[in-house]
């Protein structure tokens, strides 16, 4: 599965000037530009930085036929279809999703490494973040990420883990407004698809630093940390539009507050929370692992973190019990078991309304990328709360 892909093309004024026929590409992932960028070059010999979806027409990602904002620097010397785009400001537009934005960013970049002879190369961009990998000869030695405002707290998370666990996290080179990071470039791999033994080397080296950071929650929230302690009106806010058409989701929010009180129960103690710890935000040469992609971080539950690098494990036992055995040492008298069955329906809630705020706060073109999601995990909420008990 790929993408077909429609380029409407603007210059540096935002001016509209017609549509690229559509190119095929392998990824079928919706945010990722690189693959765009070079089949553009390749077919049309034009340099194009993508800026932010259109249209889609599908529902969801991946695949479909996908609708792209890009802008030009020369005029082209194809022949352009006739094309038509909104291009009123939006007040919750990204800065890196305007004409202008992204070789804005690229310059700052450049000139903060200091470097002469690097050469930047759009990797992706989406709603999220746009990143950029800058390269000498070819090899990456340093990244430009840039995101939104409710991910500003992302370069201090990096620099406050760091401080603790060096090489853990990608290194921040400098930060700037709006949303700017230059980081170290990290090598190895995405590990999307590891198997039970990465995984739990991931908990295992994570588990110090959550059990640090359980102790300065006043330096999380001074730091900007978003506050994501459970809330039963936030999670039932996101819910309740949704009750009618889901099965079994009215009796999770009966529920909720008895099984919060119960999981408070068990004793462990909220942290600092990557948000979205599965393999393929970590990265791996065979020597180390740097745990990348902070803007989901918040102070939370430990177990949500543990039941995300779990998710696509066939067999997560071990991960799992090896995670309890590591807080029932640090914490004597918590029930980490008891959390694990407690705490699923309520993870799924509130991966629910994290969604629900990133379409709060995308402009409506972008909802594509996430609207699916909410009711996705709201579904999983009420499908894991199944199994219930108080003691």
């Amino acid at each position: 599965m790929g993408r077909t892909v429609t380029l409407v093309l603007v210059d540096a004024a935002g001016a509209v000037l017609g549509a690229l026929p559509p190119i095929e590409v392998e990824m079928p992932w919706w945010p990722e530009a690189a693959d765009v960028v070079a089949a553009t070059r390749e077919r049309y010999g034009i340099e194009v930085h993508v800026l932010r979806l259109l249209t889609a027409d599908r529902p969801a990602q991946p695949g479909g036929h996908v609708t792209y904002l890009a802008q030009v620097f020369e005029p082209p010397g194809v022949p352009l279809a006739p094309a038509d785009a909104d291009l009123t400001p939006h007040p919750l537009r990204a800065p890196y999703a305007v004409p202008g934005g992204p070789a804005a960013s690229v310059a700052w970049a450049l000139a903060a490494t200091g470097r002469d002879d690097l050469t930047p190369v759009q990797q992706r961009t989406w709603n999220l973040s746009m990143i950029w990998h800058l390269d000498a000869a070819g090899t990456p030695v340093a990244w430009l990420k840039q995101v939104p405002r409710m991910f500003a707290h992302e370069p201090a998370v990096l620099a406050l883990v760091d401080g603790f666990a060096p090489g853990l996290v990608p290194t921040v080179l400098r930060a700037g407004a709006p949303g700017r990071m230059l980081l170290a470039h990290v090598p190895g791999e995405d590990r999307y698809g590891a198997d039970e033994d990465f995984c739990a080397a991931v908990a295992a080296d994570w588990h110090p630093a959550q059990v640090h950071f359980a102790g300065r929650i006043d330096e999380l929230l001074a730091a900007g940390v978003p506050d994501r302690r459970f809330d039963i009106d936030r999670l039932a806010r996101v819910a309740e539009p949704f009750l009618d058409e889901i099965d079994g989701l009215a009796a999770v929010l009966d529920q909720l507050p008895a099984r919060i009180a119960a999981i408070v129960a068990c004793g462990l103690p909220d942290t600092l929370v990557h948000g979205d710890l599965h393999p393929g935000n970590v990265r791996a040469d065979g020597e180390s692992r740097v745990i990348v992609d902070w803007g989901d971080a918040t102070v939370a539950h430990p177990a949500y973190d543990i039941l995300r690098l779990c998710e696509g494990l066939e067999e997560p036992g071990k991960v799992l019990q090896q995670w309890a055995q590591r807080w029932r040492t640090d914490v004597p008298g918590a029930d980490p078991e008891r959390v694990l069955d407690l705490i699923r329906p309520v993870a799924e809630l509130r991966s629910a309304a994290l969604y629900a705020e990133f379409l709060d706060r995308i402009e409506p073109a972008e909802w594509p990328y996430h609207r699916a999601d909410v009711p996705a995990r709201l579904s999983a909420a009420a499908a894991a709360a199944v199994r219930w008990w108080c003691d």
